[in-house]
């Protein structure tokens, strides 16, 4: 028996082997990609005895590799597309609730502040730097601003109950 024949019965017995552990097309291309590595790398083997050992092993290499490039995929835990629940636009009523009911804490509390500590914050709101808000409310010390924004910041925080949420 010549080394084309070997070849010819060896790969029947690939693809069979290959066929037990995956679909048909796989294994196909297994066994494809083993002759290629016989006939490229292993040209000077020719007994049967020696070919048949050596393309399994190249087969069970091909197989771990084919899997663990399906693994790092992430083909084997893929879920349909139809198995995906749809995406709410909306949010959920009970955040919505809880977001309305801080707004009107921080607008009750805001409500409670003295008249410099509302100038203050509407001011900030409008994205006025602490540069500006010196000028606008006629303080000579920018420092004056800063510690004021801490003393507002600070009682606002108490009139919420101490703490933001």
């Amino acid at each position: 028996m010549d080394r084309d024949q070997a070849l010819e019965a060896l790969r029947e017995r690939i693809l069979a082997f290959a066929t037990l552990r995956a679909s048909k097309d796989l294994a196909e291309d297994l066994a494809q990609d083993v002759l290629v590595v016989l006939h490229d790398k292993y040209a000077r083997v020719t007994e049967l005895t020696e070919l048949v050992p050596l393309a399994f092993q190249i087969l069970r290499f091909k197989m771990l590799d084919f899997h663990r490039k399906a693994l790092r995929r992430g083909e084997y835990n893929q879920t349909s597309i139809d198995d995906l629940p749809l995406a709410d636009p909306g949010d959920d009523p009970a955040v919505l609730l809880d977001r309305r009911r801080r707004v009107d804490r921080l607008l009750g509390a805001i409500d409670r502040l003295g008249e410099r500590c509302r100038e203050l914050f509407r001011l900030k709101l409008e994205g006025a730097s602490f540069p500006d808000i010196q000028r606008l409310m006629g303080q000579r010390s920018i420092n004056t601003i800063y510690t004021w924004d801490l003393r507002c910041r600070k009682q606002l925080l108490q009139l919420m109950g101490g703490n933001w949420e």
